[in-house]
């Protein structure tokens, strides 16, 4: 009689794949958000925070900006968390809601708050599966 012993391990995802995938995600939501902003614009939605106008490429500045530091987290996650996926989930939908305190405050006419978050949601749906799928 023979007994054979199979052995299988999860292997997380490489970091290069995570940056990759992260960096692609991040491409596509600046994009997005910079559309986004232009096509409200172009309805007549007003751009205008405390009387100085932001311009669509400015959405999509600041979406690089705060999505890589999302990916640097994400790496952080990566190597330190137990469980990363989990909790790159849960950390990424507290700052999202989070990131509408300056829309919510802002001197800016309802609809461009509005259009504001809007932006904030795109990038989120745009970032965060993208990421979450590399995290094991």
């Amino acid at each position: 009689m023979t007994a054979t012993l199979t052995t299988t391990t999860t292997v997380a995802p490489s970091v290069g794949r995570l940056l990759r995938d992260g960096a692609i995600a991040i491409v596509l939501a600046a994009v997005a958000t910079a559309t986004v902003a232009a096509a409200g614009q172009a309805a007549g939605l007003s751009l205008n925070v405390a009387g100085a106008p932001i311009p669509p490429t400015g959405f999509a500045v600041m979406t690089l900006i705060f999505a890589t530091l999302g990916l640097l987290i994400a790496l952080a996650l990566r190597r330190y968390a137990a469980r990363p996926r989990t909790a790159w989930i849960r950390i990424t939908i507290v700052l999202t809601a989070l990131s509408f305190t300056p829309d919510l405050l802002a001197d800016a006419a309802p609809t461009t708050k509005a259009l504001l978050m809007t932006t904030h949601l795109i990038a989120a749906a745009l970032v965060i599966p993208a990421v979450a799928r590399r995290l094991r």
